[in-house]
């Protein structure tokens, strides 16, 4: 629902991302803040923030596949592995630059989706659900045991820092900067494939695959180009989490990571870009309140246990209470405003 006064007047203002004044002020204001952060942070939040991108980047992929498409898929993490894994391999073993590294390892984390996606064809539901799951145990058993002596097995294997120029990317803020730069880019590029012939055609599948089908819309094709384009986001945060912590090992991609991605997107808000935020900080927030909490439990076994107690009971009383997540709450209370005084009625 747009403000009072605002109109769509032919098709392109009717599909624009910015449409008012207000909104490109608000853009602008937050991209400066954005970039303003390592002027008034510590490198302690430089850090948290620089894992939050990371955490939008491959969230934003499973928004492709999920939210869009309505694939569900729970190996995301085995996918982000795929592409810091290919980064590393490819910079430390092959002296490839850091650079050249980012296109293979997106491309390298596609590819690998594609393979695992190939099963959405026949499956639907909770079986392509499982056949994603098997991604995630297959990745990471391949990074062990026969990858073992190239990729350090579980002890896992270090990165050379990125150069750029006379820029070497190893302090926080310089991390901060590139990681919030891939997320305005990943952030612009899925705005724009939601609202694309090909976002429309994901929806479309979503919403009912024989409709569809019927429309004339290729389901494999589409199945397969949202395992691609989300796998390839995947690959971009591996990337990223590879030349900013430049340190990697199979922990950092393990199953309960992919589950916490799929709780960002359903407490955030499916289809929604803006929900990924949500979601990504929402639950991130919730973890570092854990973190607080925990310590003050005497019984030190009930720590890691009680953080996912936690983490289970917030996702499950979204999708009972909040299915349509927490975007969905603030569509309303916008409208509720924008209509007032005036009663809203909206679901």
């Amino acid at each position: 629902m747009l403000p009072s006064g605002v109109f769509a007047r032919d098709y392109e203002s009717d599909i624009a991302i910015v449409r008012t004044k207000t909104q490109w002020v608000l853009l602008l204001a937050a991209l400066a803040l954005m970039f303003a952060v390592p002027a008034f942070s510590s490198n302690y939040w430089l850090a948290w923030l620089t894992g939050i991108a990371i955490t939008i980047l491959a969230v934003l992929g499973l928004h492709i596949l999920t939210g869009l498409c309505g694939i569900f898929s729970i190996g995301q993490a085995a996918f982000v592995g795929v592409g810091a894994y290919t980064a590393a391999l490819l910079a430390t073993r092959h002296g490839i630059n850091g650079w050249v590294c980012l296109p293979l390892a997106v491309l390298a984390a596609g590819l690998v989706g594609v393979v695992f996606g190939l099963p959405s064809f026949r499956l639907k539901g909770f079986y392509i659900a499982i056949a994603t799951l098997a991604a995630s145990f297959i990745i990471l058993w391949a990074v062990r045991s026969p990858m073992g002596d190239w990729t350090g097995a579980g002890e896992g294997m270090g990165v050379t820092p990125l150069k750029l120029g006379g820029i070497v990317f190893r302090s926080r803020a310089s991390c901060y900067y590139l990681a919030m730069v891939m997320v305005v880019i990943g952030t612009f590029f899925a705005k724009n494939i939601q609202r694309s012939t090909v976002g429309r055609a994901f929806v479309a599948i979503r919403d009912n695959e024989l409709a569809a089908q019927v429309s004339g819309i290729n389901l494999f094709r589409y199945k397969m180009l949202a395992f691609f384009i989300g796998c390839m986001y995947a690959g971009a945060a591996g990337w990223l989490l590879a030349y900013t912590e430049l340190w990697i090992t199979p922990d950092h991609f393990q199953l309960n990571y992919s589950i916490f991605y799929f709780g960002m997107i359903a407490i955030g808000g499916m289809g929604s870009t803006a929900g990924v935020f949500i979601g990504v900080f929402f639950l991130k927030l919730l973890e570092m309140l854990i973190d607080h909490i925990t310590p003050l439990v005497p019984v030190a076994q009930f720590h890691v246990s009680m953080s996912m107690m936690l983490y289970a009971a917030v996702i499950m009383a979204f999708l009972i209470l909040e299915p349509r997540g927490l975007y969905h709450r603030w569509e309303r209370f916008k409208a509720y405003y924008r209509l007032r005084p005036y009663s809203y009625r909206g679901g």
